[in-house]
């Protein structure tokens, strides 16, 4: 079990998840989002290259339409 930070909120996984398969739990488009990982913004091309630590800090941005 590894605890993380997701957009300010505790939340524990089971192992190492890789951050695809950890956005993709989660049904998000990997086209629409901004990932910040320990305080750096990624480029999506890393995010193959992510396995989730214990102590990570996650911050998830999907756009949000409206008017």
């Amino acid at each position: 079990m590894i605890h993380l930070m997701v957009n300010g909120k505790p939340r524990d996984l089971e192992g190492p998840p890789d951050l695809i398969s950890f956005l993709e739990s989660f049904e998000v488009n990997l086209q629409h989002v901004a990932v910040g990982y320990n305080g750096e913004v990624l480029e999506k091309e890393t995010y193959p290259q992510i396995i989730l630590r214990e102590g990570d800090v996650l911050e998830i941005v999907r756009p949000v339409g409206g008017g």
